[in-house]
Parts: structure tokens; sequence; C-alpha cells
């Protein structure tokens, strides 16, 4: 290699260390005026709020208050302070006012100041102006808590709220979970809170197919990797597609291989576009003991099996399954965004159930 040469290659190294240093401390700051912000629109909330308080006739007078501090404000700063998002801050205060958090799920943030209410804010302003309009105090918390966990942006937050995270990982559990499901969001440590059902895929733009192969859906996941990750979970990393293994001189595929850092296990999912059929669970069973008795290390936990299919019947599974199992699960996928209000009536049936259960 010629000097000039190297002396390129040196410089673009160099340049590009220089530049994500620039790079992260422009994050950083752009997210500290953010925040800064948000205590700003938390403390002109709680004086709108005061002042109105203090009016004659509390109604007119708030109309009024808003038209001219609209008009003050927008004068000396410009936009951002409309009638319309002088109510949203007036809003935020109210809803926030009185609404706390386990914020020691946050031990990271713990040197963050605090309003003057006591209530301490990590998202950003656009991240609140979509909470605040959750009015369920207990789902409002658990896309917060997630929010700040798994850094989403805000389209992905309207995302996990549209396919009803919450309603679909509270049917998966007991009361008792569905409450800490508020105060700490989604906790991962055993192979059943790794799982969802249903899993909602409506990014993949499969609706639009009428039919499509099992390889066809396998694509697609690959394909919108990124999303499907996060649909999974906290602490998915991607291992492989169509992963080979050879048992007593066969060869098998797994269609798609991941590993939880978390519960320290491989993740193996089958994907079947039809019913699930009690073959699929036996040969799933296989995948299972394999990775475990070959793959998987002796400090490892046991792998874990997830059949992912377009339809199941849940006897054909509990009667394939042993009842000891805490492996292996089926689960439905769904192509198209669920109803929230359907999922929300499953769930105050189950927990409706489960008061009943407690009673009886």
């Amino acid at each position: 290699m010629r000097k000039s040469e190297l002396t390129i290659l040196i410089n673009q190294d160099f340049f590009q260390s220089i530049s994500d240093i620039l790079e992260e401390a422009h994050r950083k700051a752009k997210t500290a005026i953010n925040l800064s912000m948000v205590y700003a629109y938390f403390e002109i909330g709680r004086m709108i709020v005061e002042e109105e308080q203090h009016g004659e006739s509390r109604a007119a007078y708030g109309t009024r208050l808003l038209k001219e501090l609209s008009t003050y404000l927008t004068q000396i700063y410009g936009k951002g302070f409309s009638i319309g998002n002088l109510k949203n801050i007036r809003q935020f205060y109210k809803v926030y006012s009185t609404d706390q958090i386990g914020e020691t799920v946050f031990s990271q943030f713990e040197n963050l100041p605090a309003a003057s209410t006591g209530r301490k804010f990590f998202l950003s302003w656009s991240h609140y102006l979509k909470l605040m309009r959750i009015d369920n105090v207990e789902e409002r918390h658990f896309y917060e808590i997630e929010s700040v966990k798994n850094d989403w942006s805000l389209s992905e937050l309207k995302r996990q709220y549209n396919s009803a995270l919450y309603e679909r990982l509270a049917l998966s559990t007991d009361k008792e979970k569905v409450y800490r499901l508020a105060m700490e969001g989604q906790k991962i440590e055993t192979p059943k809170d790794a799982v969802k059902d249903p899993y909602v895929l409506e990014f993949l733009g499969m609706q639009e197919l009428p039919e499509y192969s099992e390889n066809e859906l396998e694509s697609h996941i690959i394909d919108h990797l990124q999303q499907f990750l996060l649909e999974l979970g906290t602490g998915f990393a991607f291992i492989g597609r169509q992963v080979r293994f050879t048992f007593d001189e066969e060869h098998f595929m797994v269609d798609l291989v991941f590993y939880n850092r978390l519960l320290r296990c491989f993740v193996l999912f089958d994907l079947k576009i039809g019913e699930l059929r009690h073959q699929d669970i036996g040969q799933m069973q296989m995948y299972v003991h394999y990775y475990d008795r070959k793959v998987k290390l002796s400090d490892e936990n046991p792998t874990i099996g997830i059949l992912l299919c377009k339809e199941k019947n849940n006897a054909v599974v509990e009667m394939t399954l042993p009842e000891d199992n805490a492996q292996i699960f089926a689960s439905k996928y769904e192509t198209v965004l669920p109803s929230k209000e359907a999922l929300r009536q499953l769930l105050e049936e189950h927990l409706s159930e489960e008061d009943g259960g407690g009673a009886s």
C-alpha cells in the first residue's frame, strides 16, 4: 500500500471517530433540550390552571386567558403557542399533576430533576402528547415505562399501542402480573414471559396477499427483521434462518433461531401458515431437545420453542404437550392490527373470571 493510500485510510477512520463523538454530543444535547421543554410545559400548565381557578367566571376567563397568552407568546417566540397547543399544555399538567410512576425502574435517570409535584419525566413532548390521551392509568404507565426502557421512537410507541401490546401481554398472565405491567413494564423472568399470543405482524404487509407460503412468510420476516425484533420484545438477538442440523443421518432446518440474553437461552421459531397439527408440535419438541443436548452450553437455560401459526386448536396443543411443559408454546400471528376494543373486552372478561375463581 502506498503512503498516500495509507494516509487516506487513516484520515477516514480518524474523521469518522471525530464525527461519531459530535453526533453523540448532538443527540444528548437534543435530548436535554426536549426534556427541558417537557418540564417547562408542565410548569406553564400548572400556572395556567392556577390562574384559571382564580378567575371570577372560570369558563369565560379561561378562554380569554388562553387567547391573550397565545398572542403574547407568539409575538415573542413565534410558532408553537397556539391556543390548541396551550390547551395541550394545560391538559398535560392536569393528567400528570397527580400521576406518579414507579421511577425506581429507571435508576439510570435518578439525577433528573423533579417537577414541582415531585414527578419526573423521561420522554419527549411528542411522546407525552400521545401518552396523556390514554385514559387507563395502568395502561398509560405501561407504555411510558416500555418507551423509556426500549428507547421507543414516537412512531414505535404508536405502533405498539395500536397493536394492543398491553392487552396482549395482560391476556397471557394473571391479575397480579397485570398490576406489575403498570408498575414495572414487561418483565422477562420465565419462558412464558417471552411469549406473546397473538403476535402482530402487520408491518410485513402480507394482508395484501391472498395466499402465501411458509417460505414467503419467513422471507418477509427477514426483510423486516428490525420490526420483528421489536415485536418479540426485550432481549432478543437474531442468530439465523433455516439453521441446519443433522440427526440420525437426517437433515433438519429450524426456520428462525434467536437468543434471549435475559433468559440466557435459545428461542426457536417454526412457522406454519395453516392450522397447527400435533405432528408440528412433536417436531418442535425434537428441535428443542436437540438444542438442549447438542447446542446450548452447560450454564445456559433450556431452549424455548415457539410454533407461530395462523390457526391453532388449544385442545390439541394441551393434549400433545406434557402437563409440566415450560419450553414449547403455540402462538397465533395476525397480519393486520387487531381491534383494541375486542382485546380490551377479552381482558375485562379474563380479569372477571380471575376474580370469580378467587372467590369460589
